[in-house]
């Protein structure tokens, strides 16, 4: 299991962060997803089998960018 960290560009309201929630937990292999309005962040729990670039494009899905993803 790891930890993503991925810092997200163009939301501006709670809508638009629980459409990026709903788009990352519907990647196969989340476990756990947390976005937040108010630190454009998102961490995400995933099997480790996830790659950085299938949640930078459940990110892209939604109409925002996902500008830098870090993995604990």
């Amino acid at each position: 299991m790891r930890k993503y960290k991925i810092s997200i560009s163009g939301m501006h309201c709670a809508s638009c962060a629980g459409n990026v929630e709903k788009s990352l937990r519907k990647v196969q292999g989340v476990k756990n997803v947390s976005v937040s309005l108010l630190t454009n962040k998102g961490i995400v729990e995933a099997e480790d089998s996830v790659s950085e670039d299938s949640l930078k494009q459940a990110v892209a899905r939604t109409g925002y960018k996902a500008l830098e993803i870090k993995s604990e």
